[in-house]
């Protein structure tokens, strides 16, 4: 599939983005034809890794570009007491609900749940994560990552952790815009708590259902950078490869980073 020319505007998601289609492009744990999604389970194991850091952990997760998924809040879950979830979209936001209010119609999480709890020593635990889940998501907010206050006009106080997922390199067009974005999200970190961040390196595109999205193309050190630059310094920086020949993205791996925000009296 041919990348877009143009950069995919908010609005274009706003219109078309189908989460339903999405969710079973890239949420079901094997593909049409039986064969595990590596994507999908590279990133639940990099999670995992991740929210086992020690200091990890605290209050109130703000995740930012949720969308129609919580996959990236089933580790997340055990280590904060409360989440706000955030997305642009309100079709994804509503997607989102469905799952939260256990509504008829709502994609099934179960088999990604048990590949968790696996992950964590109890498959047969994955009922009462899921029950975590839906009592720790208080809040689901719409939010735009290129303004100075993303959630505007709700404006929340400052977490101890904000968790990006393959959101940020959909929603920026440009390296500055990146940047910029990064230094916004960074503001709704107190001093101290955490970013964390899932993002795809060197990816134009995404596609499913006959829908083409742009992706900002980024390399490792872009992002290391940008996350210094919005005041963080790095911890946790860790390169999966990501296998070719996948026809729904032309990424060729996804970068985790677990980064600390500086006290501002530290330079």
């Amino acid at each position: 599939m041919e990348a877009p020319a143009i950069f995919t505007e908010a609005e274009v998601y706003q219109r078309s983005f189908n989460p339903q289609e999405y969710l079973k492009a890239f949420y079901t744990l094997t593909d049409s034809r039986g064969q595990p999604n590596a994507f999908l389970t590279k990133n639940l194991k990099s999670l995992y890794k991740m929210f086992s850091l020690e200091g990890l952990s605290g209050q109130t997760l703000v995740d930012v570009g949720c969308g129609p998924t919580i996959y990236q809040l089933l580790s997340a879950c055990e280590r904060f007491q409360e989440i706000l979830a955030l997305d642009y979209t309100d079709q994804n936001r509503r997607e989102l609900q469905k799952w939260l209010k256990n509504e008829a119609g709502a994609f099934d999480w179960s088999p990604v749940v048990k590949y968790v709890c696996e992950l964590e020593g109890d498959r047969e635990k994955w009922a009462e994560k899921e029950e975590n889940v839906r009592k720790k998501v208080r809040q689901v907010l719409k939010c735009d990552v290129t303004r100075a206050n993303p959630t505007e006009p709700v404006s929340l106080p400052p977490a101890d952790c904000l968790l990006s997922t393959l959101c940020l390199e959909g929603a920026c067009k440009d390296l500055a815009t990146f940047r910029s974005a990064l230094r916004n999200l960074g503001a709704l970190v107190k001093p101290g708590g955490h970013l964390v961040l899932l993002t795809v390196l060197r990816e134009t595109y995404y596609a499913f259902s006959n829908q083409v999205f742009s992706c900002l193309y980024l390399e490792r050190s872009d992002v290391e950078e940008a996350v210094g630059a919005a005041g963080f310094d790095v911890r946790f920086s860790e390169v999966q490869p990501h296998p070719p020949g996948d026809i729904r993205v032309d990424c060729d791996a996804v970068l985790s980073l677990v980064a600390r925000k500086r006290d501002p009296g530290t330079g």
